[in-house]
């Protein structure tokens, strides 16, 4: 039967049934039934002129299909096969999205719902129900136009769960090589490697590649990337490195990335009712039953979508805040740009989603006071994130009456959504339940205490009498001495050692701690970050030699802090003899300066009693070792460069954060050195006059938690001091397995190059596993963020790790990647997840 004869029988029934539909009553106009005749014969006829054009057009081939084709082609190592096919069900399944995002935006756009003129129930109603079919029948065109029929895209959850996975590039790393090209075998394995950072094997593969003679740094690429997360993520390397004109870019077009994906995830929501749980067989919910599921069913999606696009691929969590982070992020770019109308929009703009916020308030003030009042008086916040808050606000109050009336689940994603929106019980019983929660935690928490404390009390003996025989090893240099071992400190994993560097070297320390340091540094430019009564400022390894590098400082100042935490990492590693070796988790040359006039009667700690790897609870005296705490740190060091200071005592504690156990008073060339475990709480007494200086360092035996920033600068030392020979890899470094062909049942696993390689590349591989930089120290009116870094760390002179700068000077042939990139834990220390720099009172 051709596609005319079809479209005129479905017309033909459509006339009849509209006569049944729409009969008109004695209410009814018979203008109104005319105009819903008139649109749905259009509509036929519509159809009519399309089907000749549909006739011609092959259906979109499913993309379930061509991965099973290339899947069996993979066993049958036919590489080509592999590679038409799987790009085939890639691009396939690409077409399959925008294809529907294109039907429903385009169905939404032609037919609007309205509300007629007229006092007739009846005639609302059917005018709601003549819009709906509308739209069904426009979306049934269009997508019959571009995918065929509706049954041949019904994919499974396993294959789709296969494509979130991206187990599809697994298979086009190993086809790609196969036939030698290298460039696209490298970005099919960087592409799966995004969403699969523990996934051994590739990792090991991806180093391979590193090495390999022509492979390029721009061949790690991410295939899948979205387009708004990485303009924001560049936004804020530039933002970071303070090119505050260039991140504007970036971050002005991460928005606007950001609002076009919103509105496909949001199309996308638009779909078939997903049963969860129901048997579809006996669901019976009567018309307004099920409209109401269905609906708050696509609602609840749409709300979801800024999770979704609040995630990166190599994190569970989303991005705390995303939207709003992107004004918060502008309206500081533009202040340094000193475009203060676009500040105060930026500005006024976030103020819609937290109206309270004290120090934003304040940079407004201040933005206004710069600009004028005549100038200032007309500028207001941005009408399209306005029109996006009120609707969510509306969506919200629906799903939270759903969540009241008929207890659909409801999770709200936004931080931001007023008090006044949630119901007052919905807030009573979460409140109970968060009581009750805690209650339960409280009661299994002390029944596992008493037990551990039964656990503890046997092994504790004899655990402590095996680190007291692992301590004492060699000092390694003639002129370090202990003064403490662990246990005139009483404690374990404990030793003071003194004459560890010169005097000289100590002044030398110290000029670079002034010359280069920045306040604020690994705290969002936050001059006081532990007590408003101390100033905090300090300076990484790397950007010491990038400081040397430019000019501003002497190449043997910065080379004698790389070589100075060296020596300490080196002493440390055999006073405790290690059985593997100890790597570098981050370095930092930090000084503590008292504030003047705000040392009276004063009580507070200069960096309150904490542990380094988990999070200490004095009051339950417990510290579980779990994010945000930097549970990859195994040992701590400080090593001090003065004394002519008053107060700032080191000291070690109990676990109730209040006995003192020992105290160690700083001078130069003194180390304190501990493993950073609740074995070893300590914290800093108050600097009450003068500057206190020490270069904090904490070290991981985790080779694949070691410093990104570390091996940058490794690379930097390499080339600014012209090294004959290359830095040698920590015995602990992941060793490149022999080459194998491993298969499976399911994906492949291991195809590496059997090659040996000749060429060492750039370390700038696997970016998307590094930390985002921390902003940029800032001068003292720029505003400046008022969260805490999350988690505590030793000698907490930072709590923020260090990560490689995108703005290195370093040419990019001159640095090599001596481990594969760690996968970086979700927390507020990374700076692409947290506010920026931004707010200061001002």
């Amino acid at each position: 039967m051709g596609g005319r004869e079809v479209t005129g029988r479905l017309l033909a029934q459509r006339k009849q049934s509209l006569q049944f539909t729409f009969h008109p009553g004695p209410s009814l106009s018979n203008m109104a039934v005319c105009y819903a005749c008139l649109t749905l014969l259009a509509l036929g006829s519509a159809r009519v002129g399309s089907a000749d054009s549909m006739a011609d057009r092959l259906p979109l081939e499913p993309y379930d299909r061509l991965f099973s084709m290339a899947v069996d082609a993979y066993y049958r190592d036919d590489w080509q096969g592999v590679i038409l096919n799987m790009e085939r069900a890639l691009q396939n399944r690409a077409a399959l999205r925008r294809a529907k995002i294109h039907c429903r935006a385009e169905c939404s756009h032609k037919m609007k719902f309205s509300i007629a003129n007229s006092s007739h129930d009846l005639f609302m109603d059917m005018n709601y129900f003549h819009t709906v079919l509308r739209k069904a029948d426009c979306l049934k065109v269009c997508e019959g136009e571009r995918l065929g029929p509706h049954s041949l895209h019904h994919i499974s959850e396993e294959v789709q769960l296969e494509f979130h996975k991206r187990t599809p590039y697994n298979y086009l790393q190993v086809a790609y090589f196969k036939i030698k090209m290298l460039d696209k075998a490298v970005a099919a394995a960087h592409t799966f490697f995004m969403v699969n950072p523990d996934h051994l094997e590739m990792r090991q593969n991806l180093e391979y590649y590193k090495m390999m003679a022509g492979v390029k740094d721009a061949d790690f690429k991410d295939l899948e990337a979205k387009a708004h997360m990485e303009a924001f993520r560049q936004g804020v390397r530039l933002y970071t490195d303070e090119q505050f004109k260039h991140s504007i870019r970036f971050l002005e077009n991460a928005l606007e990335e950001y609002f076009k994906a919103n509105a496909e995830c949001r199309a996308l929501c638009e779909g078939p009712y997903n049963f969860d749980g129901y048997n579809y067989m006996e669901y019976n919910a009567d018309l307004y039953q099920a409209i109401t599921d269905h609906y708050i069913q696509v609602l609840g999606c749409k709300q979801n979508c800024v999770t979704e696009l609040a995630i990166r691929p190599d994190r569970e969590a989303p991005i705390e805040d995303f939207l709003p982070t992107h004004l918060d992020y502008l309206q500081f770019a533009y202040y340094n740009s000193e475009n203060y109308s676009q500040a105060i929009e930026c500005t006024k703009t976030y103020l819609l989603f937290y109206p309270n916020d004290e120090v934003m308030n304040q940079n407004l003030q201040y933005y206004q006071a710069v600009l004028g009042d005549e100038l200032s008086r007309h500028l207001t916040h941005r009408e399209d994130i306005q029109t996006y808050i009120a609707n969510s606000l509306l969506e919200k109050e629906l799903l939270y009456f759903a969540n009241e009336i008929f207890g659909v689940t409801f999770i709200d994603p936004d931080k931001w959504t007023p008090e006044s929106v949630i119901p007052v019980k919905l807030k009573a019983k979460q409140k109970a339940e968060r009581e009750t929660a805690a209650r339960i935690s409280e009661e299994i928490g002390n029944l596992m205490k008493e037990i551990e404390n039964l656990v503890d009390e046997k092994t504790k003996e004899s655990s402590e009498i095996v680190k007291m025989v692992k301590e004492g090893g060699p000092l390694l240099f003639d002129s370090v001495q202990v003064v403490m071992n662990a246990r005139l400190l009483n404690g374990t994993q404990r030793v003071l050692l003194d004459g560890v560097i010169t005097d000289e070297e100590c002044q030398e320390m110290r000029y670079l701690s002034n010359a280069a340091a920045s306040l604020g540094d690994g705290y969002y430019g936050r001059p006081s970050p532990h007590t408003p009564n101390e100033r905090f400022q300090g300076v990484t390894v790397l950007k010491a030699l990038k400081l040397s590098q430019k000019g501003t400082i002497p190449l043997k100042t910065s080379r004698l802090f790389y070589d100075v935490s060296e020596k300490v990492r080196r002493i440390i590693e055999s006073y405790f003899r290690m059985e593997t070796p100890l790597h570098f988790a981050y370095s930092h040359l930090v000084c503590r300066t008292a504030v003047e006039g705000m040392q009276d009667k004063r009580e507070d700690l200069s960096h309150s009693v904490h542990v380094d790897n988990c999070i200490l609870n004095s009051e339950a005296l417990e510290c579980p070792k779990q994010h945000p705490a930097y549970t990859e740190r195994d040992y701590s060091a400080i090593l001090y460069l003065n004394h002519d200071f008053e107060g700032g005592n080191f000291i070690f504690t109990e676990i109730d954060a209040k006995v003192i156990t020992a105290m160690v008073n700083p001078k130069c060339g003194r180390v304190v050195a501990f493993s950073s475990g609740a074995e070893n709480p300590h914290g800093v007494q108050a600097v009450t006059k003068g500057q206190r200086c020490g270069v904090a360092l904490w070290f991981t035996l985790d080779p694949t938690q070691k410093e990104r920033e570390r091996i940058e600068a490794d690379d930097l030392v390499n080339m600014l001091f012209g090294m004959e020979e290359e830095l040698q890899p920590d015995e602990g470094d992941v060793k490149e397995p022999v080459p194998t062909d491993h298969r499976s049942n399911d994906v492949p696993t291991d195809h590496r190059p059997s090659d040996v390689p000749t060429d060492h590349r750039s370390s700038d591989v696997l970016t998307d596993h590094r930390s985002s930089e921390r902003p940029a120290p800032e001068p003292i009116h720029k505003p400046q963020d008022g969260a805490e870094p999350a988690g505590d760390a030793a000698e907490q002179e930072t709590e923020v790790k260090g990560s490689m700068t995108e703005g290195s000077k370093v040419p990019e042939h001159m640095i090599k990647t001596m481990e594969p990139a760690p996968t970086v834990p979700d927390t507020k220390s990374t700076a692409a997840l947290n506010i920026p720099s931004t707010k200061q009172e001002l």
